[in-house]
C-alpha cells in the first residue's frame, strides 16, 4: 500500500486531463533514482480547465474570426488565463459559481485519493500546485480548515497535509485588496509530531516567469509558514530566458529533482 499521497493541481490557461502525466512519470523515474519504491506513492491529478475553456476559447475564435488580431497565441494564453483568475472569485450568485465548482472538483480529487488511492487509510498528503493552482489550494485549505460540522474525514478536511510544493505562484496577485493577508495554518495542528518535523512550504519561481512570484514578501506570516522560496531558471532554450518559463518547470531539472527528494523523504 502507498505510504504517502502526492495531488497535483495545474494553474491558468489551456490545460489537457492528462496534464499530470509527464511530471508523474519524471518524478517516478527520480524517486526510483534515489532507491525508493514510486509504487508507494498514490497519485492524483486535479483538473478543472474545462469549466471555464468552452467559453474561453468559443470567445476567442469568435474574436479571431471578426477582428484582424496580433500576436494570437500569446491573445488565446492571455484570454485563457486571466479568464480563468477573473471567474475565480468568492462571489454569492447565480451567474457565477465557479470558485465553489473548482472546489468542488479538488474535494473530488481529494476523495478518491483517499478512498481509492490510499483504500481509506490516512498518509502523508503532499500538493504540487501551479502557477494559480497554488492560489486554489490556499482558497481550499482555508475553507476546510474553518469548516465546522462536517463528516469528513481528517484527510479530507487536509489535516494530513504534510507537504506544499508551489511553482510558477501567483498568491500575491490576488492579495493586494486586502489590507491583512494571513496564510493558511500549516502544518496543520492535528498533524503528527514526525511528520510536522517533515513538513515543509517550497515554493519554486523563475526570475524570468511573470506570473512566478516569492511568497515570503507577501506578509511576516506567510514568511513564516513558506519554508523556503527557491529561484530557479526554467524551461528550455526557447523559454528558459523570458516569460514562456512560466510553463517550464513541468520536467525541469532544477525542479524536479529537488521535489523528488521532498517526496522520498517521505518514503
Amino acid at each position: 500500500m502507498p505510504d504517502v499521497a502526492v495531488a497535483v493541481i495545474h494553474g491558468m490557461g489551456s490545460q489537457e486531463p492528462d496534464f499530470a502525466e509527464p511530471l508523474i512519470e519524471e518524478l517516478s523515474r527520480r524517486v526510483q533514482n534515489r532507491g525508493k519504491n514510486p509504487a508507494q506513492i498514490a497519485w492524483q491529478p486535479i483538473y478543472w480547465a474545462d469549466l471555464l475553456s468552452g467559453a474561453e476559447l468559443a470567445y476567442f475564435r469568435r474574436a479571431k474570426n471578426r477582428a484582424d488580431l496580433d500576436y494570437l497565441r500569446l491573445r488565446r494564453f492571455v484570454v485563457t488565463a486571466f479568464g480563468d483568475a477573473a471567474a475565480y472569485q468568492q462571489v454569492t450568485s447565480v451567474h457565477n459559481t465557479t470558485y465553489q465548482d473548482v472546489h468542488g472538483r479538488v474535494r473530488e480529487a481529494i476523495h478518491r485519493l483517499y478512498v481509492d488511492g490510499l483504500g481509506s487509510r490516512p498518509k502523508p498528503l503532499i500538493v504540487l500546485a501551479h502557477s494559480m493552482g497554488g492560489h486554489i489550494l490556499s482558497n481550499y485549505v482555508w475553507d476546510a480548515q474553518r469548516q465546522q460540522g462536517t463528516a469528513a474525514p481528517p484527510f479530507e478536511r487536509m489535516s494530513w497535509l504534510s507537504g506544499i510544493v508551489t511553482f510558477g505562484c501567483n498568491i500575491p496577485l490576488f492579495t493586494f485588496a486586502y489590507s491583512q493577508v494571513e496564510p493558511i495554518h500549516f502544518p496543520p495542528s492535528g498533524l503528527r509530531a514526525d511528520l510536522k518535523e517533515k513538513a515543509r512550504w517550497l515554493n519554486f519561481y523563475d526570475p524570468d516567469d511573470i506570473l512566478g512570484y516569492p511568497l515570503k514578501p507577501i506578509s511576516e506570516s506567510y514568511a513564516q509558514v513558506v519554508s523556503r522560496d527557491i529561484a530557479i531558471n526554467a524551461g528550455g532554450l526557447f523559454s528558459s530566458w523570458n516569460p514562456l518559463s512560466h510553463n517550464g518547470y513541468w520536467t525541469d531539472n532544477d525542479f524536479t529533482r529537488p521535489v523528488a527528494g521532498f517526496i522520498s523523504s517521505f518514503l
